[in-house]
């Protein structure tokens, strides 16, 4: 089959100067097909901007944030939430909207007012911890504690802020280079705007390789705005219609899939929500949904809901109802409601201890030593006021410090997903290899031109030049190694039908016409081209071998075909591509292993291109193809054992991934996986921390919760690192927070009930301010990672926290059962014994946060400098007896100077200090030798690879079976029974 018009002869080459003048700087004869002008001026103009950021940068270097920001003192305003959109329906003449003027900028302005922003919103938790402690100080009108409990409240909420608005903005740099983009009409014009500014009744432009922006309703193709007046007299149809009769006729069409109106003008993919994995074809009048990625054609739509009040919007605030509070907040919520439980219980101890000491309920007044005090004083020890301002906070500084390296946090739980991920499921192109495509030297057919199989398989692409794959973008560009080809591309070709890339036929296909001749051309996995080719069987083997030895060569292979209007496809040659492995790959996966995470590869080449990746990344061969994992025989516990066995997976497709991720969570593992396709939006939504690499489309990114704008694993692996460290972070402030709870509740109420005697309330909420003053740096320490994946083990905390907060106990115990000793103990010269207890406690409860982030690294100066200035501050009470409260004797009277106005000696501060460092010196031995405890270690870690054959064989097997239904035409009896599933061919049957 020759090409059309070809203007050149192979062997005598060009006829004159004036014939290669033409070659080397062709008058196009493009016959006013505006795709082929463009698409032959992208292969003429294309320069390599590999690895070019997107980011805007400045000539000073700085990012540039083009976002209109609110103005800084006004923290409180959320632009996108109102309160009277709750359950806010679209207007009907909204709708009316027409596709060549749009919308005009004012309206746009009233839409937004009423509608609010095209956004998915969370809703923020208020902190609702001590309020009733503020009450109780009210009541007991003790101001000085209720001054600085609400101070402690604002002191959390506007530090908390403070340091989640500073991450924010650093990660929203980063985050508006991957916004949700839209070309929208307004005003007569085509405009690109962030998605988030579009509005119900807005014109939109959907084409292929974008994602929906918004619930719309498709109008009418691109290149047929005249269809409009179709839409609009069907719409008015519509509307005219009695609401019985639509309410019929929407159960007829229901019952009728195939009764649509007109053509179909755009396919999406809808695999994120419905789970079909193949592009669904889309009708004028038909609803294309939110987050779905258009797979060809272009069009007009009108938006009819936004995104909060769109199909997934709705689905979200579903979730939300449901109160899936995740992972980390449920840990959270059993920390702070056991201590809570605590509280009550030394509560109730403590009153007991009073009614034995005959204390009465609210006086005295001006003393601590009454039972609503005692309330006070517990609550505020007990209550973790502090807990969720800090952990929050650590990860929102955590979530900064990723962006750092290119990764943007889409919710801020995922950061502990990732660091307690144990299986990395990675796809090879961009991840593992440098994502560099070239194309070698094709395999031709034998009497085939290689120019002509090059436009054909430039044909068979994609000409969406704003959002190319890969793939079709390398094939397209390899055309200026071939400028005939491109010659044959300006003959006047006119595109009526693409079919993009889907898992069943493994080929696109587009139909081209040409000077009056109709072409399909064809461009896919070498099996699928070879098996619609008519080719002698000679053609076939050398074919076959051709494709064997690229892949071999770790070559990725497409077949071209071609086949004129009715006559038998045309075997064309096929195109080998070569992806080398980035540099540094081979020393992460090492560095990922000695992590503790086991990296298994995913990818659709054939599994001898897969194989050979995997002996040059040094990732081991266990690699199988799809077919052995679905349909080869095999089930149950063997099917899940193959499955945590493998190193990879050839020859995949996205229910593939999505199965893989489905087993490895059933076996105990917490997965996380990359994609970059819109294919790949289920399992990343699927397993528990999914990742949009560098390049992914925007349907990835909106599934994914980390999305990375730096290529490479090695990317990821540091991203795992920085998590660890984050989880380290949360985890030594709770063992902290939990052991100074039980410290001040246990030494608190055994002194009420032995010896009749508290801490002041005025010194006790001083205490819970310096706590939390110089803790909340902590997200600022420089924490070591773990050479394992972490999880919370709650068992092991609360051993370790209890036990520490009892040592610190027993050491406040000691320094108080000094001062009855004849020389008074601790006192050099004079003291008081409230100033001594609140230095005591404070310095051992400020040095507790050193000993709790563990040796491995140094405390950073944010952290040491907190703590220095708190416990100078401590100091400075005890010395000066700040609000040491009414000055009273010990027991027995004559052992110890205590001086009446609170004050205590320079040198008996020394002491203490000195004290302090000796108490923490034993806290830190104890908490070292804990640790080394193996079961201890151990205690609360889940098992990674648990297996219940018995169930998993149960699954299998009634996955294998359904319910059939049969009815007797002749008797009317029906009845139901158990039968072998059909096979996918059956069905296809």
């Amino acid at each position: 089959m020759a090409p059309p018009n070809i203007t050149f002869d192979m062997e005598n080459g060009l006829a004159s100067d004036e014939e290669k003048r033409k070659h080397l700087h062709p008058e196009p004869n493009f016959q006013g097909n505006e795709e082929y002008i463009n698409l032959v001026k992208y292969i003429s103009t294309y320069r390599d901007g590999r690895r070019r950021s997107s980011v805007a940068v400045s000539a000073e270097g700085d990012i540039i944030d083009d976002r209109v920001k609110k103005p800084w003192w006004a923290f409180w305003r959320k632009s996108s939430k109102r309160s009277d959109n709750d359950g806010f329906e679209v207007p009907d003449e909204w709708l009316l909207t027409d596709i060549r003027q749009g919308l005009r900028a004012n309206d746009v302005d009233i839409r937004r007012r009423r509608a609010g922003f095209n956004e998915l919103t969370t809703e923020k938790e208020n902190m609702v911890f001590m309020e009733l402690a503020v009450l109780l100080a009210a009541g007991l009108r003790d101001w000085i504690d209720f001054g600085v409990i609400i101070a402690i409240l604002m002191l959390n909420a506007g530090v908390g802020w403070y340091q989640e608005k500073q991450a924010a903005d650093v990660v929203a740099s980063l985050r508006g280079d991957i916004a949700l983009r839209a070309t929208v009409v307004r005003d007569g014009t085509e405009q690109d705007i962030k998605a988030r500014e579009i509005v119900p009744g807005e014109i939109i432009i959907v084409e292929e390789g974008q994602v929906v922006p918004a619930d719309a309703r498709l109008i009418c193709e691109y290149d047929n705005p005249d269809a409009f007046a179709e839409y609009q007299q069907m719409h008015l149809e519509e509307e005219d219609t009695p609401k019985d009769k639509k309410e019929a006729a929407e159960e007829e069409e229901e019952d009728d899939e195939d009764k649509h109106h007109g053509t179909t003008i755009v396919a999406c993919d809808q695999s994120a929500i419905t789970g079909e994995s193949l592009a669904v074809d889309k009708y004028m009048g038909d609803v294309l949904y939110y987050t779905t990625g258009c797979k060809r054609g272009k069009a007009y739509a009108v938006v009819t809901a936004s995104a909060r009040y769109s199909f997934v919007g709705r689905t979200a605030s579903l979730v939300q109802g449901a109160k899936d509070q995740g992972h980390f907040k449920a840990i959270m919520n059993s920390i702070g409601t056991s201590l809570l439980v605590v509280v009550v219980l030394w509560i109730l101890i403590s009153w007991i201890g009073g009614f034995f000491h005959h204390i009465k309920l609210a006086t005295p007044q001006d003393s601590s030593n009454n039972l609503l005090h005692y309330v006070l004083i517990l609550l505020i020890v007990g209550v973790p006021v502090g807990l969720p301002v800090v952990t929050t906070t650590t990860l929102a500084v955590g979530a900064a410090y990723l962006a750092k390296e290119k990764a943007i946090v889409q919710k801020l739980t995922a950061i502990e997903s990732l660091a307690g991920v144990d299986v990395l499921c990675s796809d090879k192109t961009g991840t593992l290899t440098a994502n560099q495509l070239s194309i070698r030297d094709p395999y031709v057919a034998e009497g085939i031109d290689v120019n002509w199989m090059m436009a054909v398989a430039a044909l068979a692409s994609s000409h969406n030049i704003k959002s190319l794959d890969p793939i079709d973008k390398v094939t397209i560009l390899t055309l200026k190694r071939y400028p005939k080809a491109r010659e044959i591309l300006e003959e006047g070709w006119k595109t009526e039908k693409y079919t993009p890339f889907d898992p069943v036929s493994k080929r696109i296909t587009a139909i081209c016409v040409c000077n009056g001749v109709r072409y399909t051309c064809a461009k896919g996995a070498p099996k699928a081209i070879l098996g619609i080719s008519n080719c002698s069987q000679e053609t076939s083997d050398l074919f076959k071998s051709k494709a064997a030895e690229f892949a071999r060569r770790g070559f990725r292979s497409l077949g071209v075909a071609v086949k004129k209007n009715d006559e038998d496809w045309q075997l064309l040659g096929m195109l080998s591509m070569f992806d080398p492995p980035r540099e540094d790959t081979a020393q992460t996966i090492a560095e990922a292993q000695f992590l503790g995470l086991s990296v298994k590869m995913l990818t659709g080449d054939a599994i001898a291109i897969a194989k050979e990746t995997c002996k040059m990344l040094a990732l081991g061969t266990k690699v199988f193809n799809s077919e052995r994992l679905i349909h080869g025989g095999l089930s149950g516990t063997t099917q899940h054992d193959l499955v945590e066995r493998a190193d990879g997976f050839a020859e995949v497709f996205p229910e593939h991934k999505y199965q893989v991720v489905e087993m490895l969570q059933q076996r105990g593992h917490l997965t996380a996986m990359t994609g970059d396709g819109v294919n790949d939006a289920p399992s990343l939504k699927k397993s528990d921390c999914g990742i949009a690499v560098e390049g992914a489309s925007e349907a990835a990114q909106a599934a994914a919760d980390i999305v990375f704008l730096a290529p490479g694993l090695s990317t990821i692996v540091s991203a795992i690192k920085i998590a660890r460290q984050i989880f380290q972070r949360m985890k030594a402030y709770i063992q902290y927070r939990i052991a100074l709870c039980f410290h001040l509740e246990i030494y608190l109420v055994s002194s009420m009930c032995i010896i009749n005697e508290t801490l002041d309330v005025n010194l006790v909420v001083f205490l819970a301010l310096f706590a939390d003053l110089a803790t909340i740096a902590v997200a600022y320490d420089n924490a070591h990672f773990e050479a394992r994946p972490v999880e919370w083990q709650l068992p092991k905390i609360w051993i370790i926290s209890v036990t520490l907060g009892a040592l610190l106990a027993l050491a406040t115990w000691i320094m108080r059962a000094s001062l009855f000793l004849p020389n008074g103990g601790l006192i050099q010269n004079f003291a008081n014994v409230q100033e001594l207890l609140f230095l005591q406690i404070s310095l051992t409860e400020n040095w507790l946060i050193f000993v709790t982030r563990g040796g491995e690294t140094w405390p950073s100066w944010q952290l040491v400098g907190a703590i220095f200035g708190v416990d100078i501050l401590a100091t400075l009470f005890c010395v000066f007896g700040w609000l040491s409260g009414p000055g009273y004797d010990s027991d027995p009277r004559d052992r110890a100077h205590f001086e009446p106005n609170g004050r205590t000696s320079i040198v008996t501060a020394v002491v203490i200090w000195g004290y302090s460092i000796a108490v923490t010196i034993v806290i830190a031995i104890v908490y070292f030798l804990m640790n080394r405890i193996s079961w201890l270690d151990n205690l609360g870690r889940k098992s990674r690879s648990r297996s219940d054959t018995n169930v998993e064989n149960i699954i299998a097997s009634l996955s294998k079976i359904a319910i059939q239904h049969e009815g007797d035409a002749k008797t009317g009896h029906e009845r139901y029974f158990i039968a072998p599933k059909a096979t996918d061919a059956e069905m296809d049957e």
